[in-house]
């Protein structure tokens, strides 16, 4: 078994059409980032200014549902997200279908997550 084998896995479901929704192992692998700037690479945001302050919560928010529709490598997920900052953030998170379906047949636990005060 290779070791990205063991941190994601590609689910039957899309993000988009052609675009298939990678989904982590196991959300402690998830050490990103939860406060601070982030800069996304440039095939995770097509933006000349690719920067994310994590501090504001519309734009952290905003990275963490890029990051889910776009992610290709595991790197991707573990690099950018963070596992307590998903669950927290994942009922105000406007995903594909096909990526919020695959991440919560994974972990049933963000099917039940509580809604965070904006």
């Amino acid at each position: 078994m290779t070791a990205t084998s063991t941190v994601a896995t590609q689910a039957p479901y899309q993000a988009r059409p052609g675009r298939g929704t990678l989904v982590a192992g196991d959300l402690a692998e998830l050490r990103g980032p939860a406060s601070g700037t982030v800069e996304l690479p440039l095939w995770l945001f097509w933006c000349p200014d690719r920067t994310f302050d994590l501090d504001d919560p519309a734009t952290l928010r905003w990275m963490y549902q890029t990051v889910l529709r776009e992610a290709s490598r595991p790197e991707d997920l573990t690099a950018f997200l963070n596992g307590d900052t998903l669950v927290a953030l994942w009922p105000d998170l406007f995903l594909p279908r096909g990526v919020r379906q695959a991440w919560e047949e994974r972990y049933p636990v963000l099917r039940g997550a509580p809604a965070v005060a904006a």
